[in-house]
């Protein structure tokens, strides 16, 4: 899903009485979908969820993995696939309830139940019996997670991993039991339906506000630390008016996109930092012409990268170079960048996608094609699609392309129910491991929207998940094999990595953005 962390380097003695109860007002670009972390798969919604809930680890205001529900970081048994955690026996509920071990356990289960259809499942991939879960051949209950006591929980691994940590710090939250078995179907489907144990409680959300509010938790293990009790958040789509309402300070935190930032190069207010998010097209698979090869490699062809990024964009993203991110991993023998080793995959090159395109359409049987491409109907996405649709319908003749878009919620089930021709969709990293873009492409994970079924990069993605076979040099190794197969075969076609740009006031501390946490303004205080 976001990847950017509001880290506190330090609270201000001078925070006063008069600033307790004074509201910080923040944004978000479009609607999460839902409050349910078993089942998000859309940014908002991870944003959202980062706030309100904690898992058995979390991150710390320098972005470092500490103990979160658990009393400790524990370190793995049995060649590292135990993981055996205490929990604090004072991390409670927002409604007081203590936060037990089966409350992990409800989650982890309702999170790989098939029939929950979460997008987040594989986040789970490497817990014990995953597969046979998710294929149905056992029940939920039997996936390797076990409360041994109210206050202790045992996950078994089917086999190392070495980021577990910042998967229990930012992909597994508990669900309280008692609340999902009253709501069934409509557990966090609104702020009435879910319970949180975060830093802030939810209130007056459901998945069609355009406003609502984080209350903090006084039940809260780490309250003390919690300095801003009441945070109000609007979904502002359009980054125009975002800027003027932070200008006239009815915001104190806001991202900004395009030629506004841009505009704010010079404001002292203005905080830029490259995400761990790419942006990518993906194409139907189910469709005879988005089937095509050819079809996918022309528009990996038709795209200008660096005109998108600097004429379009203007926010200080970056072309793609490939499906994975600058800075998510390093060759761990001489610390090489994984993107720079991998090379430049991406090409522009108009003659190539005409002639590519031509093939295609000899191979299909036509002479004209409409396709309609869904997007997010948030500012950038929308200028973003209208740049596509200008390149391809320029140098690929006979090729009308619709853009239809559409509340992220709404892309989002269209995308899993493969109603549609192109998505304009993206990926956004919590640890820094290739595989969490790479899996995106893969036919078997239920995030892969094209249902794009290409045997030989499954079976490299099953080479790369065995982690008890191969070292992590082989491993990373593998990793870029399959970069450059998924991004020379269009599996998806990768266009930029995104950078965030956010309008932070001057009168709120603690703001520390970094390439692949979610803010938490649980670190934030009024100056």
């Amino acid at each position: 899903m976001l990847a950017l962390l509001l880290a506190g380097c330090g609270q201000s003695s001078s925070s006063s009485s008069a600033n307790k109860n004074k509201v910080l007002n923040v944004t978000l670009q479009s609607n999460p979908a839902t409050a349910d972390p078993a089942i998000s798969g859309d940014v908002n919604s991870s944003a959202m969820i980062a706030q309100t809930m904690e898992g058995l680890y979390r991150y710390d205001n320098n972005g470092k993995v500490v103990a979160g529900v658990a009393e400790k970081v524990v370190k793995p048994t049995n060649n590292g696939t135990v993981y055996t955690i205490n929990l604090k026996k004072n991390a409670k509920w927002a409604n007081g309830q203590q936060v037990t071990a089966q409350d992990f356990v409800t989650s982890f289960d309702h999170q790989v139940d098939p029939t929950s259809k979460s997008q987040v499942a594989s986040d789970l991939k490497y817990v014990k019996n995953f597969a046979a879960v998710q294929a149905g051949k056992v029940k939920p209950s039997a996936f390797g997670i076990k409360a041994l006591s109210k206050t202790k929980v045992q996950i078994t691994l089917s086999k190392p991993q070495p980021w577990f940590g910042d998967i229990l710090a930012a992909k597994a939250y508990p669900i309280n039991t008692a609340a999902f078995k009253k709501y069934g179907n409509k557990f966090g489907t609104s702020s009435k339906t879910t319970v949180t144990n975060g830093p802030y409680a939810l209130s007056d959300w459901n998945s069609t506000s355009d406003t609502w509010y984080y209350k903090k938790n006084t039940h809260y293990w780490g309250k003390n630390d919690v300095k801003i009790n009441k945070i109000k958040v609007s979904v502002v789509k359009d980054p125009g008016t975002a800027q003027s309402l932070f200008k006239s300070g009815k915001l104190q935190e806001t991202q900004i996109t395009g030629t506004y930032v841009k505009a704010n190069e010079n404001n002292k207010q203005l905080v830029k930092t490259p995400n761990g998010s790419m942006r990518f097209l993906e194409f139907n698979d189910k469709h005879k012409i988005t089937h095509n090869k050819n079809v996918r490699l022309a528009f990996n062809n038709v795209v200008n990268r660096k005109q998108l990024t600097t004429s379009v964009l203007q926010d200080g993203s970056q072309p793609a170079e490939s499906l994975i991110p600058k800075g998510d991993l390093s060759n761990p023998k001489t610390g090489e960048d994984f993107t720079k080793e991998a090379g430049q995959l991406t090409s522009y090159n108009p003659k190539q996608a005409t002639s590519l395109w031509n093939k295609a359409k000899k191979e299909l049987g036509i002479k004209k094609a409409t396709l309609t491409m869904i997007t997010a109907d948030t500012d950038v996405e929308k200028h973003v699609a209208q740049y596509l649709q200008q390149q391809a319908q320029k140098y690929m003749p006979g090729l009308t392309i619709d853009l239809k878009s559409v509340p992220l919620a709404q892309q989002i089930s269209l995308g899993a129910k493969l109603d549609y021709d192109i998505d304009l969709d993206g990926w956004t990293t919590n640890w820094h491991d290739p595989l969490d873009f790479l899996q995106v492409a893969d036919g078997s994970n239920p995030v892969n929207f094209t249902k794009w079924n290409d045997k030989t990069y499954q079976n490299m993605i099953k080479e790369i998940n065995d982690t008890a076979k191969y070292t992590t040099q082989e491993r990373y190794n593998l990793m870029l094999k399959a970069d450059k197969y998924v991004t020379e075969n269009a599996g998806l076609v990768p266009l930029y990595q995104q950078s965030k740009a956010y309008l932070v006031s001057k009168e709120v501390g603690g703001l520390n953005y970094t390439l692949i946490t979610n803010g938490n303004y649980r670190y934030a205080y009024w100056k």
